[in-house]
């Protein structure tokens, strides 16, 4: 796993500023970060009058490492308190922060929620929870969290995944690896792209045990693009076992090639990661959570950019599990 070369994109202080004066005034303005209609709206209207410069360090992703991390924000350790216990006792903890991040998610695209995740809320808390420490999800912290793709279980998963440090004191990784720095052959590409098992949601969802007695929909692990080879994947919540053993070990040979080429990101208070969902699958290595207030805390948005075109059209038929997804529509 290498640690070098990350892309990096380096916010200057004319950046920096207008970011944190825009979100001082929306937070004055509505006091809380709590996503409504109106927030979003004056969001977007904000987003509207961005500078060039903080257009041009918001635009795509342009490597094939799928990946890059926006570096400059100010995060005060004092001012933004002590790290959550949990995402339901976060409340507006960080909440200019919540709003610098749904400002840089709007500029990418539509911010993207769940109804069913963390209260419908746009900008959610990634903190280390009492009780969860082994499950395969943000609020875990024991146990590696294995490689997948965001959301991979619903068809209106996000393009791309944002993930905000406001507080690292161990340096905990997050591990990345794309799809397109991998080497498959031909064989398996064939194999991977044939729909032939599902995904299922993880138990962040809590509503998807509703569809217990509904056939879950098999989707391809690969898609051809336009623009070359996407992913949707996420080993932990795939029934392999389902699988003869032709496509169990193309997709391990898919697994062991991900490993190759990932690479371990420490983020620092005041980085951004930002992920390619469609090209890239992210992980968090494992670590000893203390519950002080001082853990690991990252802010995480989610993102659809419209009219993109990296998908199967078949994934349009798909009933997700029930969960439904909340779109702020910016463009």
């Amino acid at each position: 796993m290498s640690t070098a070369n990350t892309p990096v994109r380096q916010l200057d202080a004319p950046a920096v500023d207008e970011l944190r004066h825009i979100a001082e005034k929306i937070l004055g303005e509505f006091g809380t970060s709590a996503t409504t209609a109106a927030l979003l709206g004056r969001v977007a209207h904000a987003v509207g009058g961005f500078s060039d410069a903080l257009r041009h360090h918001c635009r795509p992703v342009d490597t094939a490492d799928g990946l890059f991390v926006l570096r400059g924000l100010d995060v005060n350790d004092d001012a933004i308190g002590p790290t959550p216990a949990g995402w339901a006792t976060a409340g507006d903890s960080g909440a200019r922060h919540d709003i610098t991040l749904l400002l840089l998610a709007t500029v990418m695209g539509n911010p993207l929620a769940w109804k069913g995740q963390q209260n419908g809320r746009f900008v959610h808390n990634i903190v280390p929870s009492p009780g969860h420490e082994t499950a395969q999800t943000g609020a875990s912290s024991s146990v590696l969290l294995s490689p997948h793709t965001e959301d991979a279980f619903h068809p209106g998963r996000a393009h791309l995944l944002m993930l905000g440090c406001m507080r690292n004191p161990d340096h905990i990784a997050t591990t990345a690896a794309s799809i397109r720095n991998v080497s498959l052959p031909d064989e398996d590409i064939d194999i991977l792209t044939r729909p032939l098992l599902p995904v299922f949601p993880d138990d962040a969802y809590a509503k998807a045990e509703e569809y217990a007695d509904v056939p879950p929909p098999p989707v391809p692990t690969l898609f051809a693009s336009e623009d070359g080879l996407t992913l949707r994947f996420d080993p932990a919540y795939t029934p392999l076992e389902e699988a003869d053993e032709t496509y169990r070990a193309a997709y391990r040979r898919l697994e062991a090639e991900l490993a190759r080429v990932s690479v371990a990101v420490s983020l620092n208070p005041g980085e951004v990661l930002v992920l390619d969902n469609d090209v890239v699958v992210h992980g968090r290595v494992p670590f000893q959570a203390r519950y002080d207030g001082t853990d690991r805390w990252l802010k995480r948005a989610s993102v659809r950019i419209p009219g993109r075109r990296t998908r199967p059209p078949a994934e349009a038929g798909e009933h997700g599990y029930g969960q439904t997804a909340l779109e702020a529509h910016t463009a």
